[in-house]
């Protein structure tokens, strides 16, 4: 399955099914979307940093593994495995991973053309 081919229609997918695509040094990520809403798995080394930013997606962010400084509109919140977090749109945040890696699963609506390259729903 690549990854125009994630698009979710009624299925059910497991994660260790799903293309996993290195996007930095450090990060990698997996997606499925539907028409209004993605998911993203993201794997993150220790003590990677995410430039704080801000997108018009609202975003919901839940923490399955590690801990992770999160800089949330001016704030800084420490977040671990269990832990959600909610990004209205264009809420500006950012994050650095702590001294383990770090598993966080970002769900996204609508989705987020940016992340599908050529910006088609698969």
């Amino acid at each position: 399955m690549s990854i125009q081919e994630s698009v979710l229609q009624g299925t059910l997918r497991n994660w260790a099914a799903v293309p996993v695509e290195r996007i930095g040094e450090g990060i990698e990520r997996q997606m499925v979307w539907g028409e209004q809403l993605m998911v993203c798995r993201l794997r993150f080394a220790p003590r990677v940093v995410t430039a704080v930013h801000t997108h018009p997606h609202e975003q919901l962010t839940m923490v399955e593994q590690g801990r992770v400084l999160f800089f949330v509109d001016g704030e800084e919140r420490i977040a671990r495995a269990g832990d959600v977090l909610h990004f209205p749109s264009n809420l500006a945040h950012g994050a650095t991973m702590l001294d383990e890696e770090v598993v966080l699963v970002d769900i996204f609506t609508p989705i987020r053309e940016d992340f599908l390259g050529n910006g088609s729903r698969g």
